[in-house]
C-alpha cells in the first residue's frame, strides 16, 4: 500500500466560453498543469488569492469535475472515467465540504433526514432505528445534540449549519475529505471552533483532510503540507512550518507579508500584494506572477519556471538569490496582548484565557 491516496498529475481544466459576457471561443485557464500527492491521514492545504484556481482543483480532485488534461488517482486508481458503482464508491470514500453552509443543505428537510441520506445510499442494509441512532452519533461527533435531529438548517447559526454540513460529510464513513473554505463564511471565534472540530476528527477517525483557504492563519494553525496557487499553477509546495518560516516564492512571502497583527497599536500593518491578478482568459507568458513581482527579470518573462520536486518544492528564476533578501520583520508587539491570528487559534485549541487591548490599552 502506497503511503499517497489521492494524487494529481499534469491536471488542466480549461473552460470554453460559449455565452454570456465572455466572447465564443475564449477560453479560461482555471488550472494549468498542476500535480501533487496527497499522503494518507495528513491535512494538506491549498491557498492562494480569489481566482487562483483553487475550488476548480478541489472539485477535480473530488471528480465533479472532468479535467481537460492530466489524471487524478485515488488510491492508486485513475478516476476520470469511472462510472456506476466504482463511482458510487468513489463518493463514499471521498467527501466534500462546501463553502457555503446554508446553500449546501436542502431547507426542506429535517438535520437527520440530510444526515440520513447518505447512510440510505451507502449502507442501505441499516434498519431505520440503526440509522436513527447513526445519525445520534455523528451529530455528536460534531458537537450537536440528537435533538437537533428534528430541526431545520433555517433554525441554526452559521457555525452551527457547518457542523452540520461536516455530519452530512462523515455519514458515509469517508477516507478523504476536501473543504473549499470550510470556515470563510464564519466569525473568527466560529472559525476557531469549527477548525479545532476538523482537527479532532482527523486525528480521531484517521481521516486525510485537503482544506481549500485564502486564509494563511487558518492555515499555519490546522495542516501538515501546503501548496500555493497562483493563477492556475502551484508556485511552492512544502512542510507548513518550512513554508511559513522560509518562504522561498515571491508570491509566498507578499502573502505572508499581508497577514495583519490582530491588535490596535502593532507595529506591522497589511502590506497589500501590489497590482491584480491577471485575466485567466490571457495569463502571462513565462512566469505568470512576473508582472507583480518587485523581483522579476528578464528570464521570468519568457521561460516558464518548473516546479522543483525536493520535499520543499518551487517554481521560482531566482529564489536562492530572492532568499537572501531579508524578509519583513514579524510583527513587534506594543503590549504582552498583542496576538497574531496564528496565536488566536492556538489558543483556541489549548482551551487559554486570549487577552487583547483595545485602543485605550483597557483589557477586552
Amino acid at each position: 500500500m502506497t503511503d499517497t491516496i489521492l494524487q494529481a498529475r499534469n491536471l488542466v481544466k480549461h473552460f470554453k466560453a460559449n455565452a454570456g459576457f465572455l466572447r465564443p471561443g475564449d477560453t479560461v485557464h482555471a488550472v494549468d498543469g498542476v500535480s501533487l500527492d496527497i499522503r494518507r491521514g495528513e491535512t494538506f492545504a491549498i491557498v492562494g488569492e480569489s481566482g487562483c484556481g483553487k475550488s476548480t482543483l478541489a472539485r477535480l480532485l473530488m471528480r465533479l469535475l472532468i479535467p481537460t488534461a492530466g489524471e487524478v488517482e485515488f488510491d492508486g486508481s485513475p478516476i476520470s472515467d469511472i462510472k456506476g458503482a466504482d463511482l458510487r464508491q468513489l463518493r463514499r470514500d471521498l467527501q466534500f465540504i462546501f463553502q457555503d453552509p446554508f446553500s449546501s443543505l436542502n431547507p426542506r428537510l429535517t438535520v437527520g433526514k440530510l444526515i440520513a441520506e447518505p447512510l440510505e445510499l451507502h449502507v442501505p442494509d441499516l434498519t431505520a432505528a440503526q440509522r436513527q441512532e447513526r445519525v445520534a452519533d455523528i451529530l455528536s461527533k460534531v458537537g450537536l445534540m440528537p435533538e437537533h435531529a428534528d430541526r431545520y438548517p433555517h433554525e441554526f447559526s452559521g457555525g452551527q449549519r457547518q457542523r452540520i454540513g461536516i455530519a452530512r460529510a462523515l455519514a458515509s464513513g469517508p477516507r478523504v475529505i476536501i473543504g473549499d473554505e470550510p470556515v470563510s463564511a464564519l466569525d473568527v471565534s466560529v472559525q476557531a471552533q469549527v477548525i479545532n472540530l476538523l482537527g479532532d476528527l482527523g486525528r480521531d477517525l484517521d481521516l486525510t483532510l485537503v482544506i481549500i483557504a485564502h486564509d494563511l492563519a487558518v492555515i499555519r494553525h490546522m495542516s501538515d503540507r501546503v501548496a500555493v496557487m497562483y493563477l492556475g499553477q502551484i508556485v511552492e509546495t512544502g512542510p507548513t512550518d518550512a513554508v511559513y518560516e522560509t518562504a522561498r516564492h515571491p508570491y509566498t512571502r507578499l502573502l505572508l507579508d499581508s497577514i495583519p497583527v490582530a491588535e490596535h497599536g502593532a507595529t506591522r500593518t497589511a502590506k497589500p500584494i501590489a497590482g491584480e491578478t491577471p485575466s485567466p482568459l490571457n495569463p502571462p507568458t513565462g512566469c505568470r506572477f512576473h508582472p507583480r513581482c518587485p523581483h522579476a527579470q528578464d528570464l521570468c518573462k519568457t521561460e516558464t519556471p518548473v516546479l522543483s520536486d525536493d520535499a520543499h518544492g518551487v517554481a521560482c528564476h531566482f529564489w536562492r538569490e530572492i532568499a537572501e533578501t531579508p524578509a519583513r520583520a514579524a510583527p513587534k508587539p506594543r503590549s504582552r496582548g498583542a496576538q497574531t491570528r496564528f496565536d488566536l487559534y492556538r489558543a483556541a485549541s489549548e482551551g487559554e484565557t486570549i487577552v487583547t487591548r483595545n485602543q485605550q490599552g483597557n483589557s477586552e
